[in-house]
């Protein structure tokens, strides 16, 4: 069986195993048997997998990243790719948010909902954008990779990568031993995907057995709405700008790239998934490692269309909640406090809820509203970041074809092979 279809088969089980669990306990508080089962079994394998796949993203990326920045060799060319891979993160962000905003007047999925039963929700204070600019930079490259700042480790590394290529036999030296280090790194996600199907069937089912279908009951019409917009930004309007900036076939990107969405929906973290995107774009799609190198952890850091869609489907969902109207001048803030969020809240833990804080302040709702979509956020961050991902995987390819550094034998080879069973 492929890598791909167990991780299906995994993810299938896993729900249905926590969905028996969950309608057995029916909402009483669970059997001696069931609640080992599920903390001391889902759980931990579940944590592990994860904790695995955290465990090689700052190795990688730092490692891939010197190997790809001295790959590419001049400073102007390395400039140019970060212009065209920013300017597309960006351009993508503010089609999702539109959409959004669109779709959610359309539905008016907030009207008549009940705003008595609000959960409670303490918004984190957002740093200013101003810090953020000048926390890109790291003082201390160490404490960077520590604490996972993707962000610094990015600008450490593509600076070590210049460096090797101007410090003559000295960098060439160095370099065969980081271009060693990768492909020893490489070697460990191919062993941990083979053990992907077993975390995501535990992860699914300790989730379906907490949660269930119940959350959805109440939030029906929401949680439609931002399915519906999440897979047609997702496929669609990837599907079109990939056609139209590459002219190859957008089917065979997202069937190359489906074991990586099919990890994001398992991990609900970009962050998580990022070794096994990153494999993917290079052994499946074709994507120079230079490339993905430079991309991927960046579009993992600042490219959230997924999340970008919850602002504008969740701000019209609160203002109608409380009865609020929003004027053309508020939805233009939104798509403007959306998009450029995604880049100010880089790094920082809970940003989904960071930055929809942000959003509603901007445009005067009440923050506590967060509150009423708690409940189908856990599901539904499981979609945005299949969107997160695939747009990665979209953005990265197009620069990769507009650079000249896509294999396109490599990328039009769609006979799912599965390179892991080897």
């Amino acid at each position: 069986m492929k890598l791909s279809s167990k991780i299906i088969l995994g993810m299938v089980l896993g729900i249905l195993v926590g969905l028996i669990l969950h309608a057995l306990n029916d909402g009483s508080e669970q059997g001696p048997a069931s609640a080992w089962l599920v903390e001391y079994v889902f759980d931990v394998i579940g944590r592990i997998f994860i904790a695995s796949l955290k465990l090689l993203v700052v190795p990688l990326v730092f490692v891939s990243l010197v190997c790809g920045s001295a790959a590419m060799g001049e400073n102007v060319k390395m400039g140019r790719i970060a212009l065209k891979t920013l300017s597309l993160y960006l351009f993508t962000t503010g089609i999702a948010i539109t959409l959004a905003l669109v779709f959610a007047n359309i539905v008016n999925p907030g009207v008549g909902i009940d705003t008595g039963a609000v959960a409670s929700f303490n918004a984190p204070t957002p740093p200013s954008f101003k810090e953020v600019l000048i926390g890109i930079f790291p003082t201390n490259p160490i404490k960077a990779m520590s604490d996972g700042n993707m962000l610094q480790i990015i600008v450490f590394s593509v600076l070590v990568g210049i460096a090797i290529t101007q410090a003559g036999n000295a960098g060439k030296s160095l370099l065969a031993v980081f271009e060693d280090f990768n492909a020893v790194i490489m070697r460990m996600v191919t062993i941990l995907m083979h053990l992907a199907p077993y975390g995501v069937f535990c992860l699914l089912a300790k989730l379906f057995t907490e949660q269930g279908f119940s959350a959805i009951r109440n939030l029906a019409l929401y949680f439609m709405t931002m399915s519906f917009v999440l897979i047609f930004h997702g496929t669609v309007v990837y599907s079109t700008i990939f056609a139209f900036m590459t002219r190859l076939n957008p089917l065979t990107l997202l069937k190359n790239m489906r074991p990586a969405m099919l990890f994001a929906f398992s991990t609900s973290s970009s962050n998580a998934t990022m070794p096994i995107t990153m494999n993917v774009m290079e052994t499946r799609v074709g994507v120079h490692k230079s490339i993905a190198s430079f991309t991927v952890p960046l579009g993992a850091t600042i490219n959230m269309d997924g999340t970008a869609i919850m602002q504008g489907i969740a701000t019209v969902f609160i203002a109608q909640a409380y009865g609020l109207d929003l004027s053309m001048a508020d939805y233009l803030a939104v798509i403007a406090t959306a998009t450029l969020a995604s880049i100010g809240t880089a790094g920082v833990p809970g940003v989904g809820l960071i930055m929809l804080s942000m959003v509603l302040q901007q445009v005067g709702l009440p923050v506590e509203g967060i509150g009423l979509i708690i409940g189908v956020d856990r599901l539904l961050d499981m979609m945005r970041t299949v969107v997160n991902v695939t747009g990665d995987g979209m953005v990265t390819t197009v620069v990769a074809r507009s650079e000249g550094l896509l294999d396109e034998a490599v990328f039009n080879e769609v006979s799912d092979r599965d390179q892991y069973n080897t």
